[in-house]
Parts: C-alpha cells; structure tokens; sequence
C-alpha cells in the first residue's frame, strides 16, 4: 500500500503544479489591484474617461505616478486608452465585472472588520516596511 502511495505522490504533485498554473492569472490580476494607488485612480475611471491631468490634480499625486500606475493597469488589461489632442483619455476595460469584483471586495472587507490589514505579510505596515526598502 506504501508503493502505491509513492508511486502516486509525483501525479498529485503535478496535479497541485497545474492547478496552482491555473491560478496564475487570478493571481496576476489581485497582485495588479494590490496597490491603494491603483485602485483610486480604478475609482476615478469609474465615473467615466480620465485624462492623466484629472486624476493627478483629484488624487494629488505626481503626474509621473499617475502615468505610471495607469501604464501598469494598461499592460494588465483593466485600463484603455485613446488619444484626444496630445493627451490621452483612460477608460476602464472591463468596466461593470471589475466594479463587481471591486464590490466584492468591499463587502469582504466589510464583515471582516478590514482586518486583513493588519496581517503582518500583506498588511498597512508590510508595505510601509516595504517602501522604505
């Protein structure tokens, strides 16, 4: 019975190695909304399209940061972009799912009491840590 139990131990772990494969895309998607800069300018862009001027002068933040962030949202696929003049107008790209998503998360949050960001990896302060760096 031992034998069996070895013989498969390198199928299961495979298995967990496609699985967790699978995952990589959910994975990429929470790690791309894991910055609270990111998901504010995601706020603003609900409201409507964006130019980089607007939301650096609602969220006060530099427009480098701005662009940045946006570029980031951009290359994840969550954010569009097109030329108006010489500047660019942002949208969201999957506009109704990604505020659903967004939500869900709020709720969350909410019977949690926030507590998750006391968790000392992922945290308020893992990142205040982690911006000193």
């Amino acid at each position: 019975m031992a034998m069996k139990a070895q013989r498969n131990a390198p199928a299961a772990m495979a298995s967990a190695g496609s699985e967790t494969a699978a995952l990589s895309p959910a994975a990429s998607l929470f790690h791309s909304l894991s910055d609270p800069t990111r998901l504010a300018i995601l706020r603003h862009l609900a409201a409507g399209e964006q130019r980089v001027v607007d939301l650096t002068t609602r969220l006060g933040l530099a427009q480098s940061t701005v662009s940045a962030h946006l570029a980031c949202l951009r290359d994840c696929g969550l954010v569009n972009s097109r030329p108006q003049g010489r500047a660019s107008l942002f949208s969201l790209s999957a506009g109704p799912r990604l505020m659903a998503l967004l939500a869900a998360a709020e709720g969350l949050l909410a019977e949690t009491g926030d507590i998750v960001d006391l968790c000392p990896t992922h945290g308020a302060a893992a990142r205040a840590a982690a911006d000193t760096c």
